[in-house]
């Protein structure tokens, strides 16, 4: 791995993360203090079970964070960094457009270690900012990047992991339907915008 790949990732991760914890935390705290929000899901869902081991899926979108390095070059990077950018940018304007409250009663398992993972997430990540899911934006945007340069075998384990990663959302009471949907969508459109491959 050469030296400006790292300083491109680190350039653009730098930004990214500027970005993330310029408009995420803002936007919860507004929404948390609104007296009227959306209920943006239908009565089945509901009954999607609460998976607690599911939290390790859900976590493991972190370790995809570091991917870009092994597989995009750093010419190709750019593409990747604005879509993270520009979807968190699009995803504030519609957390005040569509102040969304989870429809999941948040429980709390009392088995270790999830006791005390699910306190720190419930404690950190107030049940707004729903719709768009940045949890499938990120994960979606870096995995269909990192797949445009993957080898045939390394590409379907990385759709396979976006896969558990985009249902551990509603296994662990995070999201819902119209939460993943809403960040495909994004994810799509920004491809179109930003194309790494060509890039």
């Amino acid at each position: 791995m050469d030296a400006g790949r790292i300083r491109t990732y680190l350039f653009w991760a730098f930004w990214a993360g500027v970005a993330f914890f310029s408009v995420y935390p803002a936007m919860n705290w507004i929404t948390a203090q609104r007296e009227s929000v959306l209920h943006l899901y239908v009565g089945p869902e509901l009954r999607i079970p609460f998976v607690p081991q599911f939290i390790w899926a859900y976590l493991s979108m972190y370790v995809l964070f570091v991917l870009p390095m092994f597989f995009i070059p750093a010419a190709n990077m750019p593409p990747l960094g604005k879509q993270l950018i520009a979807s968190v940018l699009i995803s504030g304007v519609m957390f005040l457009i569509l102040p969304a409250e989870l429809g999941f009663a948040r429980t709390v398992p009392q088995e270790p270690p999830y006791a005390s993972i699910y306190k720190t997430l419930f404690g950190i990540d107030r049940p707004h900012n729903l719709v768009p899911s940045l949890h499938v934006i990120w994960s979606t945007a870096i995995v269909l990047a990192c797949a445009d340069f993957a080898k045939p075998a390394a590409r379907v384990v990385l759709w396979i992991w976006l896969a558990i990663i985009t249902a551990s959302t509603l296994f662990v009471h995070q999201h819902h339907l119209i939460d993943l949907i809403a960040a495909w969508a994004i994810v799509f459109a920004l491809r179109r915008v930003y194309e790494v491959r060509h890039a």
